[in-house]
């Protein structure tokens, strides 16, 4: 289904799992080899990102730029890669491109350096500063105009021409920068009206006015011919047959499995598979939502739910996966979580997809606390992180640590400091403790940003360190020695009591492998000194 959306941020923490110690996006460009995405030296990488949303819509840039402190645009991306997320997708409208094109709602107080850009300029931020993180970035090209999304992937104000100019000139404005991985060529083709007589995007249709299929040949091969090195993802449709729903209405059973979510619809392309002249550079692309999207899908009565949707999930994309024909990205995947039914849906996804660098590549949707389907993984402070969804999506999560970034700093502006305010800001402060012994642990105490007032405020990352043994608790403790406070903190269990504070792990962040690391993150208020503790930590 399509779905509206806008975005939110801070700095929250890495969660580092035994399944996840093969972190990492990799180095140089990506291609694939199998149903495996794999890096320059040819080891396996898994995406595990997150959809960042905007671009798309009248803005013409990431929503939550309008957000207040501590939530910075770059505050935003390090509470992505800090709570494991490695890829940032990014929803586009050819509107955004274009000359003249403006970006709204940017906040001048927590993103000064911001104001006056162009959309094109921010993105080229965006890029270069999730680059300096090891995060990769995907494109996605959501809609034609911002006007909203339509069955095909061209219309009579943006043509299949117009499409391939543009992914032409983003493939050209970042073929020196690694950090860029691909195009999602056009966002859920999907139908319209009843068969025989459908009007929307087909596949295998042979019709070129409505064949997906044959549309995506051409405009990926064309994006090749700018950028070889570019994987090429491709979304599925929404229904079987000739680009329309069937007709319940004309006394012919109807194929229960006949139509997916929009884009979801890959069952054809192990018959009809999109050939592109540069070989291992197709990632197919589906989507799935939950109930609170749409509560009509019948594999939601099914009495076996959820223990049906993994026969679901092969039919429509899961088959191209498991038998080896190419790599598949979940491109977006959501729910509110209000609905009890969606957790058990997003629970069986996510053991679907699998952990590891071995499991299938995933975007969730979103990050954007304004998704009316699904609000985000931040809440409307652009900051609360939702803990009910991270404790289920954290354990499948591959952190960025470090490669991937970029090789130039970008077409047309610098790679962007760290800013958090219009005041200056104070160095980075930090305090270690001893360094762990078998079995045992570590922690680094980092103020990452701080601004001033009455009082002022701060925000930190402790990061936990396992030593050559792995662990599967943790407990750590410090004295505030100048009257600080904690106003809120993630990824972690807090005990306060005065100026003495204790944090132990979550559900879902205590184990951590030999040589490992996790971290929580909090934000807090100072006067006088913010003087940087002592931390001891224990296993």
């Amino acid at each position: 289904m399509a779905l509206a959306a806008a975005a939110a941020g801070a700095v929250v923490a890495v969660t580092l799992t035994a399944g996840t110690a093969d972190a990492g996006t990799g180095t140089g460009y990506l291609h694939t080899s199998g149903n495996k995405i794999v890096d320059s030296t040819g080891a396996t990488v898994r995406l595990t990102g997150i959809n960042w949303f905007g671009m798309e819509t009248d803005n013409h840039t990431f929503h939550g730029l309008w957000a207040g402190r501590p939530a910075t645009w770059t505050q935003q991306i390090d509470h992505m890669a800090q709570l494991g997320f490695n890829t940032i997708r990014v929803p586009y409208t050819g509107d955004s491109l274009r000359s003249g094109a403006t970006a709204t709602s940017v906040n001048t107080d927590t993103n000064p350096e911001l104001v006056g850009l162009s959309p094109l300029q921010i993105l080229d931020k965006v890029v270069n500063y999730a680059g300096s993180k090891g995060m990769r970035i995907i494109l996605d090209r959501h809609r034609p105009t911002a006007a909203g999304q339509t069955p095909l992937w061209y219309t009579a104000a943006a043509s299949e021409a117009s499409e391939i100019a543009d992914w032409q000139s983003l493939a050209s404005r970042y073929a020196n920068n690694p950090t860029v991985i691909g195009a999602d060529l056009f966002n859920e083709p999907h139908a319209d009206g009843t068969d025989p007589n459908g009007t929307g995007s087909c596949w295998g249709c042979g019709d070129t006015t409505k064949d997906w299929r044959l549309a995506a040949e051409r405009i990926g091969n064309a994006v090749l011919q700018t950028n070889s090195n570019w994987l090429i993802f491709v979304e599925g449709v929404s229904c079987d047959g000739n680009g329309g729903s069937p007709n319940v209405y004309d006394n012919i059973p109807d194929d229960p499995m006949a139509c997916d979510w929009w884009g979801g619809n890959l069952s054809k392309a192990g018959t009809y598979p999109v050939r592109l002249n540069v070989a291992n550079r197709l990632v197919y692309s589906a989507h799935d939502y939950g109930i609170s999207v749409y509560d009509r899908q019948p594999w939601f009565k099914d009495p076996n739910f959820p223990n049906n949707l993994p026969d679901v999930w092969d039919h429509f994309w899961g088959y191209l996966y498991k038998q080896n024909i190419a790599p598949v990205l979940v491109g977006e995947f959501g729910s509110t979580l209000q609905n009890p039914l969606d957790t058990q849906w997003l629970t069986k996804l996510m053991q679907y997809m699998g952990q590891g660098t071995n499991g299938i590549s995933f975007t969730y949707w979103s990050w954007n606390p304004d998704s009316g389907d699904t609000g985000g993984i931040v809440s409307d402070d652009w900051n609360t992180v939702n803990q009910a969804k991270m404790n289920i999506i954290g354990p499948y999560l591959n952190p960025p640590v470090g490669g991937g970034g970029p090789t130039s700093q970008g077409p047309t502006s610098p790679s962007p400091s760290r800013s958090v305010s219009t005041s200056p800001s104070p160095s980075r402060s930090a305090s270690s403790s001893p360094p762990p012994a078998n079995g045992g642990c570590s922690a680094t105490y980092e103020v990452t940003s701080s601004w001033p007032g009455s009082p002022g405020g701060f925000q930190t990352t402790v990061t936990v360190k396992a030593g050559t043994s792995a662990i599967s608790k943790w407990t750590i403790k410090w004295t505030f020695a100048n009257g600080q406070t904690i106003t809120q903190l993630w990824n972690g269990t807090l005990t306060a009591s005065g100026s003495a504070v204790t944090v132990t792990n979550t559900a879902y962040n205590g184990t951590i492998p030999a040589n490992g690391s996790t971290s929580f993150g909090f934000t807090g208020t100072w006067t006088g000194t913010n003087a940087v503790p002592t931390l001891t930590c224990t296993a």
